[in-house]
């Protein structure tokens, strides 16, 4: 029977788990989304059935959770949303795409020929 030691095809991809397979930031997010959930039923469940309650729940806990597990291109999901500002808000003037021609560029200029 031989030891087998799982090592991943790429080395920038590597993790390190603390808690049941979760690295820290995942951890962290994820208690805090159960808290966030479990502290929005005691305060909403005397004022609101437990059909409302729970997709208050629900709702409440998604930011936490989405933040501990998004990752686009590499990014994690502060780093996107900073860059989906920047691209859709900051940086979104007008662009005009403007040829040149560096041949003709390069060619001596004749007497009947403008630029």
């Amino acid at each position: 029977m031989a030891i087998q030691v799982k090592i991943n095809k790429e080395i920038l991809n590597y993790q390190e788990t603390i808690f049941f397979g979760l690295t820290m930031r995942q951890f962290v997010c994820a208690v805090l989304a159960v808290g966030a959930a479990v502290g929005l039923y005691m305060l909403l469940s005397p004022f609101a059935g437990r059909e409302t309650v729970s997709w208050v729940c629900i709702l409440g806990a998604s930011p936490f959770a989405i933040a501990g597990f998004f990752q686009y291109n590499g990014m994690k999901l502060e780093k996107f949303l900073w860059a989906w500002f920047k691209f859709s808000f900051l940086l979104c003037n007008h662009r005009v795409w403007k040829s040149e021609n560096r041949y003709l560029a390069q060619l001596p200029q004749k007497e009947g020929r403008k630029k």
